[in-house]
């Protein structure tokens, strides 16, 4: 069975603390209307690859249904920050980068042969001027509808909204990337891909 959950786990316990349900979070209206006509749901949202910030606080998400999304570690929990999508089939890996300049450079690959560069700097920054409130558990569920309606709407923004984003760089790999990895190679940037062959191929990586 497919894995359609993000989770936070507490390995001094051995415990989840938090999960966040992708297929949840892709319910949009037409998506509904879509699985009312057909009554099935075609490319769910698997969890494919998860990525963290060195920082801690950020996760990446590539998902089967072509979208990256990122989260923000609040505490013991977390919430989805960005929803975009780059790829036309399921993204298989996501990786930060940390020898880029700035904190929100991620990679992307995907089962459609494409390799991509985005750069979410800018909204992480924003987050860390405008922090995010905490909201207690029992607030939230004894919370009226309204409220709910607002929280989720935060938690969850629309496609529209945060589909305005293009990779600043993209390699054409063709084959399906089952790994990616950014590197410094006697002091010149690389990123790394692997796919089905036994061959790992190397693109050059300029300055974004």
């Amino acid at each position: 069975m497919g894995v359609f959950s993000v989770m936070l786990w507490n390995l001094q316990k051995a415990r989840p603390l938090w999960s966040v349900n992708l297929q949840d979070a892709a319910q949009g209206e037409e998506e509904m209307e879509q699985q009312q006509v057909s009554r099935q749901l075609f490319n769910p949202p698997l969890a494919h690859s998860l990525t963290v910030t060195a920082c801690g606080s950020v996760i990446g998400c590539g998902a089967e249904d072509g979208k990256i999304r990122t989260f923000r570690v609040i505490g013991t929990r977390f919430k989805q920050e960005l929803e975009f999508r780059g790829h036309t089939q399921g993204v298989s890996q996501v990786h930060f980068l940390d020898f880029l300049p700035g904190p929100g450079w991620l990679l992307s690959g995907g089962n459609d042969g494409k390799v991509l560069l985005w750069d979410v700097s800018r909204e992480i920054k924003k987050q860390h001027r405008s922090p995010v409130k905490h909201y207690d558990r029992k607030k939230v569920k004894t919370a009226s509808s309204s409220k709910k309606d607002q929280y989720l709407k935060a938690a969850y923004p629309s496609e529209v909204e945060c589909n305005l984003f293009s990779p600043k760089l993209r390699w054409e790999h063709a084959e399906k990337v089952n790994w990616i990895l950014g590197a410094e190679l006697k002091g010149s940037k690389k990123i790394l891909v692997a796919d089905q062959s036994s061959c790992i191929s190397v693109y050059h990586l300029r300055e974004p």
